[in-house]
Formats: C-alpha cells, structure tokens, sequence
C-alpha cells in the first residue's frame, strides 16, 4: 500500500466545517476511541453524532486519520490497522 497525500496534523489544522467537507464524501467513516470502535454511515442525520466522535478535544479533526478510498478511519486501534491494511 502506497500513500498519496501526508498532512501533519501539528501545522494543518481541520476544523468541524472542513472535517465534515472531507466525511461527508465517504461512504463510511470508523471511529475508534480505546477499544471503542464505531461506524458512521455519513448521511446528514448521522452529522451530529458523528462530528462528536471525530473531534478531538482542541476542536480539530483527531488524528490519526486515514482516508482509503471511499472509508475513512479516525484515532488507533492495532487490530482494526491490522485488518484494514492487509
């Protein structure tokens, strides 16, 4: 697997507006806080619940965030890494 596109989540920051810009585009998008994992479909009535997940405390999009191709996945969990990037 190859990367397109690195953005330092230090120097550039996302906010709410732009976050929800980049999800709303993608089919599903997986949070995992700890071993809590949830999947958002990203239909406008999943908007709310969904931007409370993958904010992180400081009001940016958390990191770190992978985009693969029509699925996004926010925050670190080693087995769901090991499956997604088989």
């Amino acid at each position: 697997m190859s990367t397109s596109e690195v953005v330092d989540a230090r120097k550039t920051r996302i906010d709410e507006e732009a976050a929800w810009t980049l999800l709303k585009t993608a089919n599903s998008v997986t949070v995992v806080k700890g071993k809590k994992l949830q999947t958002f479909t990203t239909g406008s009535e999943e908007k709310e619940a969904l931007l409370q997940q993958a904010m992180g405390p400081s009001g940016n999009l958390r990191a770190p965030t992978y985009r693969i191709k029509d699925q996004f996945v926010i925050g670190f969990n080693a087995d769901l890494y090991e499956d997604t990037f088989k």
